[in-house]
């Protein structure tokens, strides 16, 4: 899968290494969104840096060397005064950017008029706002081209105008880059402004400032910390191959840990971080660290899916005398059947939902809330991190958070709206390196792919969750896509092959299945097994799942146990547990499994000539599977409505083309109309260019289309 795009007759590199998705999009954010320079970055990777498992190269020289010659002979051709009121202008936006070039200008009294020749050449123009650069790579090659000396003047003349209230860091920051050498006053005002760039919720400025402190310090045993911190506001910040190389000059295991959960193997990430909260839980005035390491421990331990693990940081908690994490003690309970035990403390930890609390609590109570069936609060909960961490300029808890959004959006039945804030956040997660958070959204999409009918996209991104799952130990996304293919074959009237895959999601083994998912996944299962014949399995799954929902009390599993117990009796007593089930549907929140339970009480309902009531479910399980977008659950209520004799044609008008396309079908005509090739949709979309051209294909044949000039003109037409 690999949509990258073929480079031309004159690029360098012929064939560029193959690359893992999460590198594809970090490398065209590396290269600032320029395909030229990405491609010359690509065919000059290591075999690990093109498979993601080291970062990629930090420098700008190192990115596009060809590339940059090139801009390099266009500034170089300008005249000195023009080429030092560019360069002032690129020191003020890049890396940090501080708004004092006209400022600074004018305190130096400099003659703008040169910028006429720069504007001439078409490499930058002068605004109301500032200077406006042809694009950065240009800002690049201006800044890397001056001299040393040039550089510090432009640094200093910006220092000197930064006296606002909050321009501390940006003056402190300009003040390190006209620096001469190590300076001790220098470094601790760094230290200074990275606690004020911090509090004002900019880490990406804390982190540039606080590596810079480690240069100037003439103090080697103040380095190192200085480092992490780096790190550590960098990976806040989405940086996630500045933190990974800043982690890797100080040895600092815990961030390890946190990176290895994040983009490496889970169950190390989880022996990382569970070693740093015990040394941590030693130093008396660590209490918080070691908790917040401990909720970290927490998360790689869901990931894996393995008990064992959920056990081993429970008991480190009780002997440090830390309260552990709402979401881990409630999982050890529930997976040791302790239902009680675990509905108290989710409850607990699902009401911390308050609007700009901390983002990661926020998580772990959205997280809470899906356990308890209360998939409203935990859009909330989700929704209010995402808000939370983006304030705080935590680009990396955004995705993290959108993680577990998905599985709400999933249940509450809007697979096509969740489809494509599930797709922006798995660029957020690969451009932010976080690849296992990625892998899991990719489960996502594969789940609402198969809601949704796209077969070919469901199994390409589950395949590829199951391969990334396995290799970095993560049970949950593995059986999350293992759930989304089952649903496929149930969705299609293949119930032995669904049987089968739920069946394995009890597999036990860090990357394999997740008891969580399976849990989640029992009413399906029990579907699949009652049409297989194998109901005395399917008895004991629903008896368990059944005892949980008694214990939450969710309206939607307890309206999804009555549905089992219809699944598994006969006759009036099936019809009485449907009926029983509707009721429960209508006070809960997931639609389109009360769609489901309508088409399976229709379906039985004809099946004892029951006809008129039959006709109504049925008719009401089509309308609501059309909605939803969900066409092979659709073509199954029709398949019933025309045993009673009913042709069920499809509903919708003729000019809705969100009725007749797939989501992924939908967003690829646009994107077609737009005038994206296939390469450029499969990148856009993370999906392999064969897949792109099936789906044009199969939006040709059902708009009845020949071409994309009238698909264009369909789509016009649609308002699209």
């Amino acid at each position: 899968m690999n949509a990258w795009p073929s480079p031309s007759p004159s690029a360098a590199p012929a064939t560029p290494p193959a690359l893992s998705a999460g590198v594809r999009v970090r490398l065209l954010h590396a290269a600032h969104g320029d395909p030229r320079a990405a491609l010359e970055l690509a065919a000059a990777l290591t075999e690990r840096q093109a498979a993601g498992l080291d970062p990629l190269p930090a420098e700008p020289v190192a990115l596009a060397p060809a590339l940059l010659r090139t801009h390099r002979r266009e500034v170089r051709a300008l005249p000195d005064d023009t080429r030092f009121l560019l360069l002032l202008a690129a020191a003020d936006q890049y890396p940090v950017p501080t708004h004092a070039y006209a400022r600074a200008v004018t305190a130096a009294r400099l003659d703008t008029r040169p910028l006429d020749v720069a504007e001439a050449a078409g490499l930058a123009h002068d605004t109301a706002h500032g200077i406006v650069f042809r694009d950065p790579w240009t800002r690049v090659a201006v800044y890397e081209s001056a001299s040393t000396t040039d550089r510090r003047e432009a640094h200093r003349l910006l220092a000197a105008v930064l006296s606002g209230e909050g321009e501390r860091p940006g003056r402190s920051w300009h003040r390190a880059a006209a620096a001469l050498g190590p300076s001790r006053r220098l470094a601790a005002e760094l230290r200074l402004a990275t606690r004020v760039a911090r509090a004002i919720g900019e880490p990406a400025l804390a982190s540039a400032l606080a590596e810079r402190a480690a240069t100037l310090t003439p103090e080697p045993a103040e380095r190192t910390p200085l480092l992490a911190l780096a790190a550590a506001e960098a990976w806040h910040a989405g940086d996630g191959d500045r933190a990974r190389r800043l982690v890797a000059a100080t040895d600092h295991d815990a961030l390890g840990g946190l990176l290895a959960l994040r983009a490496g193997n889970a169950s190390e990430a989880f022996d990382a971080l569970l070693t740093a909260a015990v040394r941590h839980g030693a130093d008396n005035g660590a209490a918080d660290t070691a908790t917040h390491l401990l909720a970290r421990a927490t998360e790689a331990a869901i990931y894996t899916g393995d008990l064992r693990r959920c056990r081993e940081a429970a008991a480190v908690a009780d002997r440090l005398g830390i309260l552990p994490p709402a979401t881990l003690g409630a999982l050890t309970a529930a997976f040791e059947g302790r239902y009680d035990d675990a509905r108290g403390v989710l409850q607990a930890a699902a009401g911390r939902c308050g609007p700009g609390g901390d983002p990661t609590l926020l998580i772990h109570a959205g997280i809470a809330s899906l356990l308890l069936g209360d998939h409203t609060g935990a859009a909330t909960a989700t929704a209010r991190a995402a808000a939370s961490a983006r304030s705080r300029g935590e680009r990396v808890t955004v995705p993290q958070a959108m993680e577990f959004r998905a599985y709400a959006e999933f249940w509450t039945g809007r697979p096509k709206a969740a489809e494509a804030s599930a797709l922006e956040a798995l660029h957020q997660a690969y451009a932010t390196g976080q690849d296992n958070g990625a892998c899991h959204l990719q489960a996502a999409l594969a789940m609402f792919a198969a809601i949704t009918g796209d077969e070919q996209v469901c199994r390409e991104r589950a395949e590829g969750v199951r391969a990334h799952a396995l290799e970095r130990g993560l049970g949950l996304p593995a059986a999350l896509a293992m759930f989304a293919l089952a649903f496929l074959d149930l969705s299609t009237g293949r119930y032995g092959a669904s049987a089968a895959r739920l069946r394995a999601l009890a597999g036990f083994g860090p990357g394999h299945g997740h008891r969580a998912i399976r849990h989640i996944a029992t009413p399906h299962y029990v579907e699949a097994a009652v049409r297989t014949g194998d109901t005395r399995v399917a008895r004991a799954a629903h008896a368990d799942y059944d005892r949980w929902a008694r214990t939450v009390r969710s309206p939607d599993d307890l309206a999804l146990s009555a549905r089992c117990h219809a699944l598994l009796a006969t006759g009036e007593e099936a019809f009485d547990h449907y009926r029983t089930a509707l009721d429960l549907h209508a006070s809960g929140t997931r639609d389109f499994e009360r769609a489901r339970t309508e088409l399976l009480f229709g379906s039985a309902l004809r099946r004892l000539r029951k006809r008129t009531e039959a006709r109504d479910r049925l008719h009401s399980a089509l309308e609501a599977f059309e909605h939803f977008g969900s066409p092979h659950c659709a073509t199954q209520a029709r398949a019933e409505l025309r045993a009673l004799g009913e042709r069920a044609e499809p509903t919708h008008t003729a000019d809705a083309l969100a009725t007749r396309l797939t989501a992924q079908q939908l967003m690829v005509a646009r994107m077609a109309a737009d005038g994206a090739t296939n390469r450029e949709i499969a990148a856009r979309l993370l999906l392999s260019p064969r897949t792109i051209d099936h789906h044009l294909r199969g939006v040709f044949a059902r708009l009845g289309i020949r071409s994309r000039i009238e698909l264009v003109r369909l789509l016009g037409e649609d308002g699209g």
